[in-house]
């Protein structure tokens, strides 16, 4: 039995430092579930509105631990 690799996919998440407004976190995870950086960055300013300590935590802890690539 062999094993194709041309259908494994190696995607990682990451920061986006090319389309980044704050640190690259929405920008980073638009680019990672294929969405549009502007609804990710919107869907975070509402999370933000609703639950601001859940959300700003959430932010600051996925800025230190997402490593940094393009």
């Amino acid at each position: 039995m062999s094993f194709n690799r041309e259908y494994c996919v190696n995607k990682t998440l990451s920061k986006d430092i090319i389309h980044k407004k704050l640190s690259g976190v929405c920008g980073g995870i638009a680019k990672h579930y294929n969405l549009p950086r502007l609804g990710v960055r919107a869907g975070a300013i509402v999370a933000l509105l609703m639950f601001p300590v859940a959300t700003g935590v959430a932010y600051l802890v996925a800025t230190l631990l997402m490593p940094s690539r393009s």
